[in-house]
């Protein structure tokens, strides 16, 4: 072969390696896909932000480790809202507009969410949404999807185990108050649980809202004590319901059945603060490490969070949050490597058709984004003793009393015998 072809031929050899190296490169260090959001890292809705916020920020890790989505990094943009619903418009329009995000995700909490949607809806964006409670209720957005595990009927969702479990009491409970914060999520949440009520054929002795602001919660429980129900339903957020459980204890009220619908108590700081006044409440959850939701890349997750969660200053055990905040994103991360595309309308409807396996089990979108069955956790705290973290990693305190296909154990009926 002539020496000028050879010279050619390896020049030729050398270049396409080059590009391949190039185009290589590019597709692992290309434009990143910039997915935006605000989350609560300070005030009231702190301690659960910040849980959810490292369960995303390992999805992120773990995704670029394998290489990103559409062969591009993940980058996730994300600002305090500081648990100030007033503040979400303005995060979410400087997401879009200055920051230039390719896609956005809910943040978390009701109220959070709900000032965000006019501007989801204006730009038409795919939601993926995290821990809300009927929030597109109202607005019927086609591209809204709540990482929420209260299915097609949310509001009586909340509450409808409790009520269940009340029910299967022999002599059956006759009486309910409900009392709830004067917030979105809480009076969706004690809609849910009149609603109940009367389903279940009892009387509401007691139904009042409290102002957000309240601090002294006793008047509260002495007012609803007066009225001697048999079961005491309350649809509160973190900072109330540690007050009404401290009130309820200092009072030494004592109706059969108490809490339903009350956020806060699942945090592990929480649960060790209060410790033993804990005894008896039942109340809501998502997910526990009981034997019946062991679902895939469950518990690598939860292994890497608790690993971080020190030094984080976040949620020592990350038990509520960690599951959905990263099942929130991978919802996202699988339309996007089915359809190839980060545009919103064809991962809407992907998203709309599709069934995802997630760390926080099956999840198949219904009615207005909501999951298409409901898996409401109650589960009942006992046998809690001073205020150890360590009490709580295993399921020794807390028992998973429905529904019946992830039930741990059997409800203590009345209240009064967790107590003792």
């Amino acid at each position: 072969m002539p020496f000028k072809l050879k010279s050619a031929l390896a020049a030729t050899a050398v270049a396409t390696a080059l590009a391949g190296l190039d185009s290589g490169a590019a597709a692992q260090s290309g434009e990143p896909i910039k997915i935006g959001f605000s989350m609560a890292m300070t005030g009231g809705l702190a301690a659960n932000g910040k849980s959810a916020l490292l369960a995303q920020k390992i999805w992120e890790e773990d995704v670029n480790a394998k290489g990103g989505l559409l062969g591009r990094p993940v980058k996730l943009i994300y600002y305090d809202d500081q648990s100030n619903p007033s503040t979400v418009p303005g995060i979410y329009t400087k997401l879009l507009d200055i920051d230039k995000v390719d896609l956005i995700i809910g943040p978390y909490a009701t109220a959070q969410m709900a000032p965000a949607m006019p501007i989801v809806i204006q730009r038409n964006k795919v939601f993926v949404t995290l821990l809300g409670l009927a929030v597109n209720d109202e607005f019927k957005y086609p591209n809204y999807f709540a990482m929420a595990p209260v299915g097609p009927n949310a509001k009586p969702a909340f509450t409808k185990g409790f009520f269940d479990t009340a029910a299967a009491q022999n002599p059956k409970p006759q009486t309910v108050a409900i009392v709830a914060a004067d917030q979105e999520f809480s009076r969706n949440a004690s809609d849910g649980a009149r609603e109940n009520a009367q389903k279940a054929g009892l009387k509401i002795v007691y139904d009042k809202t409290y102002p957000p602001t309240t601090t002294d919660f006793a008047p509260i429980v002495r007012a609803i004590q007066a009225t001697n129900p048999d079961l005491l339903v309350i649809c509160s957020y973190p900072p109330d319901s540690v007050g009404m459980v401290r009130a309820i204890n200092e009072i030494g009220f004592k109706p059969k059945m108490i809490g339903g619908g009350m956020v806060g108590l699942q945090a592990t700081a929480l649960k060790a603060q209060l410790g033993p006044m804990l005894n008896g409440f039942v109340n809501y959850d998502f997910w526990l490490p009981v034997p019946k939701m062991q679902f895939t890349g469950v518990n690598e997750l939860i292994k890497k969070y608790q690993a971080r969660a020190a030094a984080e200053g976040v949620d020592a055990l990350g038990y509520y949050m960690a599951p959905f905040g990263y099942a929130q994103l991978q919802v996202l991360q699988q339309a996007i490597e089915a359809t190839k595309s980060i545009e919103d309308k064809k991962l809407a409807d992907y998203i709309r058709a599709n069934t995802f396996k997630t760390v926080a089990g099956d999840v198949k979108f219904g009615k207005d984004g909501e999951w298409a069955q409901s898996r409401v956790l109650q589960i009942q705290f006992h046998d809690v003793k001073a205020n150890d973290v360590e009490q709580f990693r295993a399921m020794n305190t807390q028992t998973v009393v429905t529904p019946a296909e992830y039930k741990s154990g059997n409800v203590v009926y009345p209240y009064e015998k967790a107590k003792n």
